[in-house]
């Protein structure tokens, strides 16, 4: 038995110093001293030596198993060595080459629009205020001067979360929580932010962007918000716009108006954007209710104010000359890098 370990390490260890891979290697082990390998075989005859002889056996059994599993671990670092050596040769990198530049990224039409309504506004010194899009049922009409039941939020099909509580119609809730913050007036402000409306063709979306502008103070006119709507316009599309008021109704403005510009398309010539007419809706406004000031805790008698509201996504549709409002929505790559250069 003693021959038969010696024989098998000397026949062993020229064998793994000989392994070309580690795949052969692996082999040459399990040949030598896996379960079904040549020291297990040899072992199984340990039970037929004379006992005396069993104790010298089996350390010699353990040097062989020793020598093998040092010789296996050596070869397979001197493997995985050379194997990576090779991978690095055939892989190298050119640092000489220039690099490839990942694509970059770029505001969204909506964000320079908005970014662009908020510079204008703040020129003329407003502050810009923010409120919850999850409101509540007062805030969003009571407070406006639209009771339960009254028939004008017909006007605003609404996302309901529970009798009370509703994703908002528009950015006014921000308006009444700003005057019952800042009083007494005066106050300029406008709120920017995303309101939510049962709307979906090719002009209304679901959820769209929405500013709404508020002034409150002593001696507060309906000439004032013409010629604040009139300086709006004309730094957004241009020194040679125009505006016009038609009268309207909205439930928290008395008078109310619709407010037209000049058609972007014909400079007011008329054209199928415009039907002919040479100019195009982009907004409602009007002069604070009474009553609207009286449950913010204002005194109609002392002061007055005007508000007025825009669609963020119309003034980029007129800006861009966009004709469906989902193309703002859908993500379209393909549309969006035509908006790459930002506002003028």
């Amino acid at each position: 038995m003693e021959e038969k370990l010696k024989a098998l390490k000397e026949q062993a260890l020229p064998a793994i110093s000989a392994a070309g891979d580690l795949t052969e290697l692996e082999e040459i082990r399990l040949s030598v001293l896996g379960k079904k390998g040549q020291l297990t075989n040899v072992l199984r005859q340990m039970g037929s030596l004379p006992p005396e002889e069993r104790p010298l056996m089996g350390k010699l059994a353990n040097e062989v198993r020793d020598a093998l599993e040092a010789a296996l671990a050596e070869r397979r670092r001197d493997l995985v060595r050379e194997e990576q050596r090779q991978k690095l040769a055939q892989e190298k990198v050119d640092v000489t080459l220039p690099g490839r530049r990942p694509p970059r990224g770029t505001i969204h039409p909506l964000s320079h629009v908005r970014r662009r309504i908020e510079d204008i506004f703040l020129g003329m010194g407003y502050t810009i205020e923010e409120g919850p899009e999850i409101e509540t049922d007062y805030y969003n009409f009571v407070a406006l001067n639209l009771p339960k039941h009254h028939p004008a939020r017909d006007m605003q099909d609404t996302f309901y979360i529970d009798e009370e509580t509703v994703l908002r119609t528009h950015t006014s809730p921000v308006q009444v929580r700003t005057m019952e913050k800042m009083r007494p007036a005066p106050l300029k402000m406008i709120c920017p932010g995303k309101v939510y409306r049962k709307d979906d063709d090719a002009t209304h979306s679901p959820m769209f962007l929405q500013v709404e502008g508020l002034v409150i103070d002593k001696g507060i006119t309906l000439a004032d918000l013409k010629g604040t709507l009139l300086l709006f316009a004309q730094q957004m599309f241009g020194p040679e716009q125009e505006i016009r008021l038609r009268p309207s109704f909205f439930p928290f403005t008395e008078p109310s108006a619709e407010v037209d510009i000049l058609c972007t398309a014909c400079g007011g010539q008329g054209c199928r954007m415009c039907g002919e007419t040479g100019w195009l809706e982009i907004l409602g406004a009007g002069m604070v209710h009474p009553q609207v000031l009286k449950m913010s805790g204002y005194d109609p008698a002392e002061v007055s104010g005007f508000a007025f509201g825009m669609g963020i996504d119309r003034v980029a549709m007129l800006v861009y000359g966009i004709t469906d409002i989902r193309h703002l929505y859908q993500n379209d790559l393909r549309t969006l890098k035509q908006f790459q250069g930002g506002l003028s």
